[in-house]
């Protein structure tokens, strides 16, 4: 049996080919279905997410070609255009491949987790249509215990490589808590969007989305249960704010000193944290002259991201280690069934020899022959029936000079020549 891990992703292909790979949910029903009825797969899983479309397979014979004939053929593609951005893992590859994925180190952002809720969702897909097995299943839930040890033994999604989540962590280093905070978010934009997501996890005590065009900040306010104003409101809405985080495509800054200043005041003093994101800036760099203002910018962001990148890729090196030596254990396990039918057949052929002389034998002792001489036949038959295959490969390796495969044959058969 091979394992083969084929498919397409963002490093290897552009979105156009990618959204033509893609699977829909229902498309993935069909698909499973196909492979399932396909006398060359025994086992099958796909994952497919807007950065990559994987087919994981177990086939009874190694042929990946068989497999991109399928993808090809299945999304009407032409199979030798498909195959200069494909890429193709078998065996232990497929497994350690697999297991990078889970765990993050072959995203785009370096250890994000959601694509190991991906995989977990496609493997229950796989199994409510039959498509997973007994090699599959234990795997994919090698997979996943593969995943969290990395989660709990590295650092590999402890740190913000973001923006918008350095934003929200440096909010969060800043105020402990966000619980009792109210957040004012400018702008709906798809930075905002990452903002407010991650804000909402934080369950702060409010958030308003101040935006342009109200129709479009509603939208972005529904999914994370905020208030929605007009830019026009900033002034007579800012004091409200504990923190403000803005990325517009505004040309010019929409919060100036004066504005800040007067909000202090209706505060009391009481201090502000402004994250500014956009590019050009939103908030005069004037605000950060304020005592109660403290004014990050996209440049003091864009540092804090680079430095837990680098902290991100030591760790996926550890993580690298733990992956090699699961995939080794993993393997292990897959050849031992290799060694577990061997035995059987070995077992079974040995039996059957046996079965048909004792058969031979009894009959020539009904027969009345002596049973000296019937022992003396069966014990020779026996022996030579079970030396023919040992004794051909020995002569056949000597013929050839293949001393290592000599070597391996003593060792098989406890022979000592010493």
């Amino acid at each position: 049996m091979t394992i083969i891990a084929l498919g397409i992703n963002h490093k290897t292909a552009s979105v156009d080919l990618r959204e033509k790979v893609a699977f829909s949910p229902e498309q993935i029903s069909e698909a499973l279905q196909q492979l399932s009825g396909h006398a060359d797969f025994n086992e099958a899983v796909i994952v497919s997410t807007c950065n990559r479309t994987e087919v994981y397979c177990s086939l009874a014979q190694q042929n990946s070609q068989t497999l991109l004939q399928w993808l090809a053929s299945f999304h009407g593609l032409d199979e030798h255009e498909l195959s200069k951005n494909i890429y193709c893992y078998e065996d232990s590859a497929a497994i350690n491949h697999l297991m990078r994925v889970a765990c993050g180190l072959d995203s785009l952002v370096l250890g994000e987790p959601q694509i190991l809720g991906q995989i977990k969702q496609a493997y229950n897909s796989a199994k409510t249509h039959d498509a997973v097995g007994v090699t599959f299943d234990r795997l994919f839930q090698k997979t996943f215990s593969v995943a969290k040890e990395v989660r709990t033994e590295t650092n590999i999604g402890a740190s913000a490589v973001s923006v918008a989540f350095a934003a929200v962590n440096l909010a969060k280093h800043i105020y402990g808590k966000l619980d009792k905070t109210k957040v004012l978010l400018i702008g709906a934009g798809e930075t905002i969007e990452l903002v407010a997501k991650h804000l909402y996890q934080n369950e702060p005590q409010k958030i308003t989305v101040a935006n342009r065009t109200i129709e479009r900040a509603r939208g972005l306010a529904d999914e994370v249960s905020a208030d929605v104003i007009a830019l026009a409101q900033l002034p007579e809405r800012l004091h409200q704010a504990d923190i403000v985080i803005s990325s517009t495509a505004s040309t010019l800054p929409i919060i100036g000193k004066g504005v800040v200043e007067q909000a202090l005041k209706q505060r009391r003093y009481k201090p502000m944290l402004f994250i500014d994101i956009a590019v050009p800036r939103d908030i005069e760099s004037q605000v950060g002259e304020l005592d109660d203002a403290y004014l990050y910018s996209v440049d003091d962001l864009q540092a804090i991201v680079s430095e837990n990148m680098a902290a991100r890729e030591q760790a996926a090196e550890q993580a690298q280690i733990i992956i090699s030596e699961r995939t080794k254990e993993f393997f292990m396990w897959l050849r031992s069934l290799d060694s577990v039918d061997l035995i059987r057949h070995y077992r079974n052929d040995v039996q059957t020899t046996k079965a048909e002389l004792v058969d031979r034998a009894l009959s020539q002792l009904n027969t009345g022959k002596s049973a000296e001489k019937v022992i003396l036949e069966l014990a020779n038959k026996l022996t030579n029936r079970l030396m023919h295959a040992p004794t051909r490969a020995i002569q056949d390796a000597a013929k050839k000079g293949e001393v290592a495969q000599l070597n391996q044959l003593k060792k098989m058969l406890g022979i000592d020549q010493e």
